[in-house]
């Protein structure tokens, strides 16, 4: 059974940084791309950004040049380092993982950031 479960949610100021973990088991963790999502409380759920097996990686432009990803396949960790945080980053942010045509969520952690 695939699990993943996210951590390092919290609060800060604008301009702050977090850094956000994601623990994921029941899979051969190197052979997937995995991605981040935020949902905020009025919204859908929106896709952030990814990493793929071999390390290369995508943000939407909301994010970029401000939030970094990476991942420790030793340690089967994906994380989400995120700087010059915005009041427009508060969310609940989800760590996800695809195996074949099946979607693997997190339960959420939250993000906010306060002006």
């Amino acid at each position: 059974q695939v699990q993943v479960i996210e951590c390092g949610g919290g609060s800060v100021q604008a301009g702050g940084s977090l850094r956000l973990s994601c623990a994921a088991s029941g899979h051969t963790f190197s052979n997937y791309e995995l991605g981040w999502y935020r949902q905020t409380s009025v919204g859908e759920r929106a896709f952030v950004g990814s990493i793929s097996r071999d390390g290369s990686w995508y943000f939407v432009d909301d994010v970029r040049g401000r939030f970094t990803i990476s991942r420790d396949n030793g340690k089967n960790r994906m994380y989400l380092e995120m700087n010059n945080l915005k009041p427009d980053d508060t969310a609940i942010y989800y760590c996800h993982s695809a195996v074949g045509p099946t979607d693997y969520w997190g339960q959420g952690t939250q993000v906010t950031v306060s002006s």
